[in-house]
């Protein structure tokens, strides 16, 4: 039987080669449930964009799993098989090296755990030319989306992906008042479970002020029961909606972060010097989104 030093070789065909990639942060613009199935799970349809910013996921031939956490935001983050992107890399079948850079607040709505493991899993194809994962979503609800990786309509429970009209770039502005939100949690709290889909995205938004009017039309239908479990992201939505310009404030996913979308991205830049100066405790990151 061959070593396990020697399988690793067989899978890299260079075996000195590595590779880091960006997990950008992702965002639910707009996030409605639609049902509860009989296993539990909701039922969901939701507009995912991503950002140009997240962690970063270094990979590196290795005789077998391992995972290295680093980082300004690597507090709480396992290192054991709770992490996903070392469950993402077994399910693979691939032993590789792995160290993550986590800038992305934990349990925050952002998707982190699952960019992460999306990012693995997009490594480990460009390095071995590996047949992508079978049923992603038995990992993470939201792994399908973040494999995709652009802008999408996301429903069932996340694994039905379709390509939506092209989105113009969203300057925006994402936040987290220093609160840890468990998905479950958010669920357990919601009291209505069966709500109105998304309404179709339309075609020819040319600037973040007509997708912000759009997307006034649409709901976070997880921001309630959230704001019952952390009333703080209350006090980040009307921060946000404080700003100058700015034009849109709702909760990401099943929060506790928080978007708001402005005009350009100097704009949000300059919101996020007012923010950062009000609550020096807070997360907070100016970006643009697609």
């Amino acid at each position: 039987m061959a070593s396990s030093t020697a399988q690793s070789r067989a899978v890299f065909p260079d075996a000195q080669a590595g590779l880091t990639l960006l997990a950008p942060a992702k965002v639910n613009l707009a996030l409605h449930v639609t049902g509860q199935r009989a296993d539990g799970y909701h039922s969901l349809d939701s507009l995912v964009v991503f950002a140009d910013a997240g962690d970063q996921v270094s990979l590196a031939p290795a005789p077998d799993f391992s995972l290295r956490v680093t980082g300004p935001r690597r507090a709480g983050v396992p290192e054991d098989d709770r992490n996903l992107c070392l469950r993402a890399a077994r399910a693979a079948g691939i032993p590789v090296a792995i160290t993550l850079e986590k800038h992305l607040p934990n349990a925050a709505g952002l998707g982190g755990g699952t960019a992460d493991a999306a990012a693995v899993l997009r490594g480990l194809q460009q390095m071995t030319g590996a047949a992508p994962l079978e049923n992603p979503e038995r990992i993470g609800a939201d792994l399908p989306v973040c494999l995709f990786n652009r802008p999408a309509r996301m429903q069932g429970v996340g694994e039905r992906i379709s390509p939506v009209p092209p989105l113009p770039p969203l300057p925006a502005l994402l936040i987290n008042p220093g609160v840890a939100l468990s998905t479950p949690q958010v669920f357990s709290a919601l009291k209505r479970r069966h709500n109105g889909a998304m309404d179709d995205i339309p075609r020819g938004l040319q600037t973040p002020a007509e997708t912000a009017t759009w997307l006034r039309e649409q709901r976070n239908d997880l921001q309630s029961a959230a704001l019952s479990c952390a009333p703080e992201i209350g006090t980040a939505l009307a921060a946000l909606d404080a700003l100058p310009g700015c034009l849109l404030a709702r909760m990401s996913g099943s929060g506790a972060s928080c978007f708001a979308l402005f005009p350009d991205r100097e704009m949000a830049e300059k919101a996020a010097g007012i923010l950062a100066a009000r609550h020096p405790a807070w997360w907070i990151c100016p970006v643009t989104l697609g």
